[in-house]
C-alpha cells in the first residue's frame, strides 16, 4: 500500500474542483455563444456542436484505447469546454472535417500527449486554431457577414475590422479606417462587412462573461485587465505617432482580444500562479498581440502571444515565487 504523503501545517481547505471552474467557465462564456448564434445562425451552431463533440470523443477514444485509462475524464468538462473555446476560434462557415483536424490538435496532441488535464505546456484550443490556420489559411481567413443566419458554407463573405486596419497600415493611408464601423457597433457586435471568428463578435457578451468569472472568483483580473491596458497604450501610441494606426478603442473592440484576454490567456493550466506574475505574463501578452496585428503577416495575433507567453510561464513562475508561509522576509 502506497504511503499516504501529507504537507506540513497549515492546511486550507476550498470548494475549488476542476468540474466547477471548467463549467464555470462554460456558464460565463453562454453570452457571447448566445451572441454568436443570433449573429451567425446555423453556421455557428453547426461549427461549435462540431467541435465541441470532436474534442470530446478524442479525449475519450485516447483514454480508452491509447492511454487506457480507466478514470473517464470527459465529465470534467474540460474537452468540452477547449471544444467551445476552439469553435469560438474559427469563421462560421468553416467545413466540418477541418473543424475535426483542428480537435484532433486540440486534443490529442496539445493536451493528451503531455498527459491531460493540468500538463499541458500549451492552451490547447489556441493550439487547434493555429495548427488550422498555418494548414488552411485561405479557409481559416474568409469571414461571412452577420445576419445570414440560414447561411453556412455558402455564407457571403467580407474584411473583418482588423483586415481594414492592416490595409490601413500598409497603404499608410488614415482615410481607409474611416471604413471601420464605429466603437458602439464593435461593443454590440455590429459588423456589417465581416466580422470575424464566432468568439469576436461581441465585446459586451465576453464582458459579462468577465464579470461572472470574477463574481464567482473563477479568475483574477490581473490577467486581462494587464492585457487591455497594454494593448491601450501601446496602440495608443502608435495612434498618436502615426493616425494610419487605428485608434486604441478600436483596436481593443476588434478581432480576438478580448476573447483571449478574458477566456485564453487565464487558462490555469497555462499562465503563472502569481499576481504578480501573471501582470508580467499580461503585459508581455499585450504587447506582442500589437506588435504581431501592427507588423506581422497575420491581422491576428491575439493567439500567437498567448502561445509564446505559455512558453515563458515555467520561467516566470520560477522567477516570480511566493513567499514559503513563515518565511522571512530578507
Amino acid at each position: 500500500m502506497g504511503k499516504l504523503i501529507v504537507s506540513l501545517s497549515p492546511h486550507a481547505h476550498g470548494k475549488d474542483t476542476v468540474e466547477r471552474n471548467m463549467y464555470g467557465v462554460i456558464i460565463a462564456l453562454l453570452p457571447a455563444l448566445l451572441a454568436s448564434f443570433w449573429f451567425f445562425g446555423i453556421g455557428s451552431a453547426i461549427v461549435c456542436a462540431t467541435s465541441v463533440v470532436a474534442c470530446v470523443f478524442f479525449e475519450w477514444a485516447i483514454n480508452k484505447y491509447i492511454l487506457k485509462n480507466e478514470r473517464n475524464t470527459i465529465l470534467d468538462g474540460s474537452a468540452a469546454l477547449t471544444g467551445i473555446l476552439l469553435g469560438m476560434n474559427l469563421p462560421s462557415n468553416l467545413p466540418i472535417w477541418i473543424i475535426i483536424i483542428g480537435a484532433l490538435f486540440a486534443i490529442g496532441v496539445a493536451k493528451m500527449t503531455f498527459g491531460g488535464l493540468g500538463n499541458n505546456l500549451f492552451n490547447p484550443a489556441l493550439v487547434g486554431r493555429c495548427v488550422l490556420l498555418v494548414a488552411f489559411p485561405a479557409q481559416m481567413t474568409t469571414w461571412p457577414k452577420i445576419g445570414q443566419h440560414w447561411a453556412y458554407l455558402d455564407a457571403e463573405t467580407g474584411a473583418t475590422p482588423l483586415t481594414i486596419m492592416q490595409e490601413a497600415i500598409k497603404q499608410g493611408d488614415a482615410s481607409i479606417l474611416d471604413q471601420l464601423p464605429s466603437s458602439l457597433d464593435l461593443f454590440l457586435g455590429n459588423h456589417p462587412d465581416g466580422a470575424g471568428a464566432m468568439g469576436e463578435i461581441c465585446a459586451l457578451a465576453l464582458l459579462l462573461g468577465l464579470a461572472y468569472m470574477l463574481w464567482k472568483k473563477i479568475i483574477t483580473w490581473h490577467i486581462p485587465v494587464s492585457i487591455i491596458a497594454t494593448v491601450f497604450v501601446f496602440s495608443g501610441l502608435c495612434h498618436l505617432a502615426n493616425p494610419a494606426y487605428a485608434d486604441p478603442i478600436s483596436v481593443i473592440l476588434s478581432g480576438g482580444l478580448m476573447l483571449g484576454a478574458i477566456f485564453m490567456a487565464t487558462d490555469y493550466v497555462t499562465s503563472p500562479m502569481t499576481a504578480q506574475g501573471q501582470i508580467i505574463y499580461g503585459v508581455a501578452i499585450g504587447f506582442l498581440t500589437v506588435v504581431i496585428r501592427n507588423w506581422g503577416a497575420y491581422p491576428e495575433g491575439m493567439s500567437f502571444a498567448i502561445l509564446i507567453m505559455n512558453a515563458f510561464t515555467p520561467l516566470i513562475n520560477t522567477y516570480v515565487k511566493p513567499k514559503r508561509f513563515g518565511e522571512v522576509a530578507q
